[in-house]
Parts: structure tokens; C-alpha cells; sequence
């Protein structure tokens, strides 16, 4: 791979090349991305969808918004630092132009939109989605699909939908966003088909990136951007580079702010978690200014914006040293992976993962997703293969009457079912409850 095409500014439909030099400095392309991402609809409805505790009232907890608001800083951080010592190694692309704030707003925009796929309740939701195909009321709706198609629904995942929404083609809105394939590049962490799965520790594998729906769509892409194919495996590729910075971005929030949380909530002993982020920032910090802080949450302030920064500085030096087996594509792990920080690091997911994600609240409320989430599917997958065969029932067309977000285009069962999943997905968590319940016989009083 190179960074010459790596950093494509080509969007879907484009019939002529776009070059960086020849951009508006005022509107930036790569800028421009950012901006669609974030007055999309798709990106507003994170304000109402769960990253950790689903459904908090308990002070501030984070949504998929602030997360995803967040995670846009510290990727824009990577990537304008990495972009500072690429344009250093690769002079030519100073003579095509680019900057190192390309570098940034690539980054930024990936990761403003690395959540829009996700459904309510968390990743529970991706679990509840992909059981209802498993099950009773779904496994035999699955007959006629081919192996890959079964397997996009069985094993659903919130990445592959954030690529389809990213792209999709509604009235009045071809190609979706149109974002620029530089930018779509970076998005995409697990580039690959739901199958084949391959046992494999490289980190782009794990899970899988779009669905059959795209798949012609996403190897578009990747011949512009020049990816190359992982090894026997033509639909399989390698990640571009900046998709490893969106997710140390990633990793970096998660680490820190669920951390955050957890102590916010009461669900992990303040002084405890203090004496922990302090283990990794005791190199960088300055005690005299410590001292100073007369409250718990101005303490964890500190420690939390030093230890951002000091996990940005390493990801950046780590991305770069191994720069070169990336854009080979044998570099199999995460940055944070690799990170000299991982042991302190592993110490607060572990906390983390003990008190927060397997907190009673917590589990509860995934719990009960999964029943909200999957009663919702079954009544709107059937109204809509009824809708398909001209076989709807009364009840069938006011459920969809009253989906108005759901757009019924696709001919094939697949597609049907691909666009109620993509539908049930798009659902925020309290506009999902009232569904449940108005499904369920609980008629709203005005």
C-alpha cells in the first residue's frame, strides 16, 4: 500500500480525480466529511443510545455521542501527529499538497462516525439481533439466503451497519454521505466478508466489516484506495493505516472514560481508581500541581486529560515504528496491544470490566434489551415479508405506517430482512421502549 492513494479524496460517483492541491483550503474535503458525519441524522440519535450503562439517571454518564465526540478529539490528536512525521518520510505528498491536518481530519471524521452502526442497549443489541435468526421465531426465516447472507444476520454487527448507513442510497440522497474514500478507509477496521471465519490472532479479522449488501461498494473502495487482499482470501483486505489510529482513539476513550464513569457512579472506590490512573502517569506527572487539587474531581481531571495525552504520544510512536509492516499489512495487533503502558492499562479495564459492564444495572437493562430488541424484529420482519409477497394484513401495515423511518426498497428476503434489522439498529434506547410497549398492548395516552 501507499499513502499516495491511501489518501484518496474520491467519493462515490466522482468521474474525475481529485486532487489535494487543487482543494479549497476554506472547505476542505476531508473536512467536509467531518461536517456530513455530524449533521447526519444517523450521528444525532447516538445522544439517546447507550455506550455503557444503559438508561442512567444517575448523574453524568456517557452516551454514544459524547463517546463518539471524544474519540473524534483523540483520533484528530493521532492523526495530525503521525501526518507531521509522514509528511517528514514521504516528501512527495508535501508536493501533492497534503498536510498534516489531512492526516487529522481523516482521523476525526472516521471516528466521529465509528458508532453510528451500533444498536440500542449497547453491544448486547448486536447480540439480541443476530440471536433472533438463531432462534424459533427466526431460524426459519433464513432458507433461501446463501451461507454469507445467513451469516451477515446471524453474527449482526454494528460496524458492517455503520458502513451500510454511511453509504446508503435514499430518495433525494445517492451514494448516502458520499464521504471520501480516505475517510471510509479509515472507518473500516475489520475490512473482510462475515465468512469465511479463520482462526486468526491478526486484529483486522476479529470481526467482520460490511455486509453482502456493500460488498461491491467496499471492493470499489478498496481498489482506489489500494488495499491490498490478506493472504488466499480475495475478500478479505488489509486495514488502511489510519484505521489503526481511530481505534487507539477508540481504546484510549473506552480505557479512561468507562473508567470515569464507573468512579462517577459510586462503582469504584474514588481513591482506589485515583491510585490507579496515577500508576500510569507517574513519568509525566507533576507533583507540585497534584498537591494543589482541593477536590476528587478536579484530581481526576488531571489525571485523566495527562493520561489521554500520554497514550496519544505513545500510540503515535508506536504507529510510526511500525509504519512500514503496516502498510505491508503484517502488523496483526492493536496499537494499545503493543502499548509499554498495556500492564497499567489492563489493570483499569480490568476494574472496569469487574465493577461497571458486569454491574446488576448493567445487566439488567442488556438483559431486557434483548426482549425489547428482538419482540420489535419479529413483528416488523414478518409485516414486512408480508409487505413483499402483497400479503399484509391490517396489523402488518399500520406496524409499518408506523416505522415511517423504514424504508422498504429491497425485492429479495435478504434485503428485506438486512433493511429491519438496519432499521431495528437505527433505533435509539428510550424510542425503542415505547415501541416495545405499544407492540406489547400499552396504548400511549395522548
Amino acid at each position: 500500500m501507499n499513502w499516495e492513494q491511501l489518501l484518496s479524496l474520491k467519493r462515490y460517483g466522482d468521474t474525475e480525480q481529485r486532487q489535494r492541491a487543487q482543494q479549497d483550503e476554506l472547505r476542505l474535503g476531508f473536512e467536509v466529511d467531518y461536517d456530513r458525519v455530524i449533521f447526519s441524522s444517523y450521528f444525532r440519535s447516538l445522544q439517546d443510545k447507550t455506550q455503557v450503562i444503559p438508561l442512567s439517571q444517575t448523574g453524568f454518564v456517557h452516551t454514544r455521542l459524547t463517546h463518539s465526540l471524544e474519540v473524534s478529539v483523540v483520533a484528530r490528536s493521532l492523526g495530525r501527529m503521525a501526518g507531521q512525521q509522514l509528511l517528514k518520510k514521504y516528501p512527495r505528498l508535501v508536493d501533492l499538497g497534503y498536510k498534516f491536518q489531512d492526516f487529522g481530519a481523516i482521523t476525526a471524521a472516521a471516528a466521529l462516525a465509528h458508532d453510528i452502526g451500533n444498536p440500542p442497549f449497547g453491544h448486547s443489541g448486536e447480540k439480541a439481533i443476530g440471536s433472533y435468526f438463531s432462534s424459533v421465531r427466526g431460524s426459519s426465516l433464513m432458507s433461501t439466503l446463501s451461507r454469507k447472507q445467513q451469516q451477515d444476520l446471524l453474527t449482526f454487527e454494528g460496524n458492517a451497519n455503520g458502513y451500510r448507513l454511511l453509504n446508503l442510497d435514499r430518495p433525494g440522497t445517492p451514494g448516502g454521505l458520499r464521504l471520501s474514500y480516505a475517510t471510509l478507509g479509515a472507518f473500516m477496521k475489520y475490512p473482510k466478508e462475515s465468512l469465511p471465519v479463520k482462526p486468526t490472532r491478526h486484529i483486522s479479522q476479529k470481526k467482520f466489516g460490511y455486509f453482502q449488501a456493500e460488498k461491491d461498494h467496499f471492493e470499489g473502495v478498496a481498489r482506489e484506495l489500494g488495499l491490498t487482499n490478506t493472504a488466499n482470501d480475495v475478500y478479505s483486505f488489509h486495514r488502511h493505516p489510519l484505521a489503526f489510529l481511530v481505534e487507539a482513539a477508540d481504546d484510549i476513550c473506552y480505557t479512561i472514560i468507562d473508567f470515569e464513569d464507573g468512579i462517577n457512579l459510586g462503582w469504584i472506590s474514588e481513591d482506589y481508581a485515583l491510585e490507579q490512573l496515577i500508576n500510569l502517569v507517574r513519568d509525566n506527572m507533576r507533583r507540585e500541581i497534584y498537591t494543589q487539587l482541593d477536590s476528587t474531581a478536579e484530581r481526576l481531571s488531571y489525571l485523566r486529560s495527562l493520561a489521554i495525552n500520554t497514550l496519544i504520544k505513545d500510540c503515535v510512536e508506536l504507529f510510526m515504528k511500525n509504519e512500514d509492516a503496516i502498510l505491508k499489512g503484517s502488523f496483526d495487533k492493536a496499537l494499545m496491544d503493543v502499548s509499554r503502558f498495556k500492564p497499567q492499562v489492563d489493570d483499569i479495564l480490568g476494574i472496569t470490566i469487574d465493577k461497571v459492564y458486569r454491574s446488576h444495572e448493567v445487566m439488567n437493562k442488556e438483559i431486557g434489551g434483548y426482549k425489547v430488541i428482538q419482540d420489535i424484529l419479529h413483528v416488523i420482519v414478518h409485516a414486512s415479508l408480508n409487505n413483499l409477497e402483497a400479503n399484509a394484513t391490517a396489523y402488518d401495515k399500520l406496524i409499518l405506517r408506523s416505522c415511517n423511518e423504514l424504508h422498504l426498497i429491497s425485492d429479495s428476503i435478504y434485503g428485506r430482512l438486512l433493511e429491519c434489522c438496519c432499521y431495528v439498529a437505527s433505533l435509539t434506547d428510550s424510542k425503542s421502549l415505547k415501541l416495545f410497549e405499544i407492540i406489547n398492548g400499552h396504548v400511549p395516552n395522548s
